[in-house]
């Protein structure tokens, strides 16, 4: 290619592998896109014929091993229309009476030259700028051996190499052994997989293995199928936009806001710590709510029923109900299984962006590990979403519950202190006979805060904190003990 001459590429079609790809693909060249069956190299393929014939190329479908019919009901079942598209079928007709416009051949009865002939016939009389070649398996048999299959594949690519298509191989990995031979002679591999999951749907990964030329975003990516076709959740890239340094984010307590300098700074993230029953998710909702009038908020709850959120937190006086009839907090509720680390990371990023959210609340971290399928790293995704979200100038608020309720032994299942800019901790204590809670920060980045204990009261109608407490003992037993006088305790 000519020195300053910049390579022309075509959209796969495929929300986020574009991303992936740096754009998409580079014109007039041979790819191949590998996966074991069911990992949705057909749909791929559908997306990216479907892309070229709505910017008006004409495009061919070649199947091998599927009839035309069966492609229309993949077709239909997505809720697309394959008219416009070019269809050759090359498989056996196990009627005489099948009818059908296109040449039927039955692979036992033919030489592999006769078949690849009769396919670029096809070619020829359809003049495409976009082909697929479903799947490769069916030359494979007919090939036999090895080396008449290599060849034969380069006769494919010398064929197309003189003309404008860019051409799409798709390989169901039928072969004992890895074949490498497709690799080496396409010009890019796009790999497609399907890891099962104990529970829940399937996980689903696309890996760039090879794009010449092009620095595509290497590594595993999350995707789905969905009705309308494959998505694809790239890795998220922070901003190096600067966040704007406005007013902390208050709680609308202001023995709270003393408690933490001012409130929580945009572009950071905090950690509400503490036994089940504490607060954590109350806590949390009173910034969500506090929000108003300053920018919007999304929650997602991966353990509490939403009807039961809301109501706890309408009977608190947080009016939870109007702000989201008013548009201003939007809950989402996660089930179990539902979706994949990249997923549910697009999900969060897709709110803030649409919305404009700069508030956002996940709870918990230990409903996130149980409700989505890991298979490794299960903080990676987290991490990487935290920074994106931090990027962008959003107050991310996140709860972790500790095992245990009360006792020495409670222990925190996940460690996500270490990109946390903010920890809060939450305490039961006992005094005067009864059992009330406490809250200190630990922990903040990003401006001072007070290191003293304070009382923390959930209702009966609000949400309250007390003043500064020094009479406790055994505080870093984790099982503090007040000891001062009733004056400045909380009572209802």
């Amino acid at each position: 290619m000519p020195a300053g001459q910049t390579l022309s590429i075509v959209s796969t079609g495929v929300p986020g592998l574009d991303e992936l790809l740096r754009g998409g693909l580079t014109t007039d060249r041979m790819y191949l896109v590998q996966g074991d069956p069911g990992t949705g190299k057909t749909t791929l393929a559908m997306q990216f014929l479907m892309e070229g014939r709505q910017r008006g190329e004409p495009c061919l479908y070649v199947t091998l091993s599927e009839t035309i019919r069966e492609l229309r009901a993949v077709a239909a079942s997505h809720g697309w229309s394959l008219e416009g598209l070019e269809l050759f079928q090359l498989a056996a007709s196990d009627s005489p009476a099948a009818q059908d416009d296109y040449t039927l051949y039955h692979p036992s009865e033919v030489e592999l030259g006769e078949t690849v002939k009769a396919m670029l016939g096809s070619v020829e009389r359809a003049r495409p700028t976009r082909v697929v070649f479903d799947s490769l398996s069916e030359m494979r048999l007919l090939a036999r051996d090895p080396l008449r299959y290599r060849r034969q594949i380069l006769a494919l690519k010398e064929y197309f190499a003189g003309r404008a298509c860019t051409v799409l191989l798709l390989d169901d990995n039928t072969t004992e052994d890895g074949d490498l031979q497709l690799q080496s002679l396409s010009h890019g591999v796009i790999l497609l997989e399907q890891l099962p999951i104990e529970y829940g749907r399937a996980r689903r990964r696309v890996r760039i293995i090879k794009y010449r030329g092009v620095a595509a975003v290497e590594g595993f990516h999350d995707f789905a199928i969905r009705r309308g076709g494959l998505v694809v959740f790239p890795q998220l890239i922070p901003s190096s936009e600067p966040v704007a340094l406005d007013e902390p984010l208050g709680s609308g307590v202001s023995e709270l806001d003393q408690l933490l300098g001012g409130g929580l700074s945009w572009g950071s993230t905090t950690l509400l710590i503490g036994p089940a029953g504490s607060g954590k998710s109350t806590l949390a909702a009173q910034y969500v709510t506090a929000a108003k009038g300053r920018t919007k908020a999304a929650v997602f709850l991966f353990e509490e029923r939403l009807e039961t959120f809301v109501g706890r937190c309408d009977g608190l006086g947080m009016g939870m109900s109007e702000r989201i009839a008013s548009g201003d907090v939007a809950i989402t509720q996660v089930a179990p299984g539902e979706m994949s680390p990249g997923e549910f990371s697009h999900r969060v990023c897709e709110v803030v962006n649409t919305t404009g959210a700069r508030v956002v609340m996940i709870d918990s971290a230990n409903g996130y590990l149980n409700a989505i399928p890991q298979s490794g790293a299960p903080l990676v995704r987290l991490h990487e979403l935290l920074a994106y979200l931090n990027s962008r100038g959003v107050a991310t608020i996140i709860v972790i519950a500790q095992h245990g309720i009360i006792g020495t032994a409670m222990a925190t299942p996940i460690d996500l202190s270490y990109v946390a800019d903010c920890v809060v901790l939450l305490r039961f204590f006992e005094a005067q006979g009864a059992v009330r809670k406490a809250i200190s920060v630990v922990k903040k980045r990003t401006g001072t805060h007070e290191s003293t204990i304070r009382e923390l009261m959930i209702g009966p109608v609000a949400v309250r904190a007390g003043a500064a407490l020094s009479k406790f003992q055994g505080v870093l037993t984790g099982v503090p003990t007040y000891v001062g006088t009733e004056d400045p305790l909380l009572n209802e």
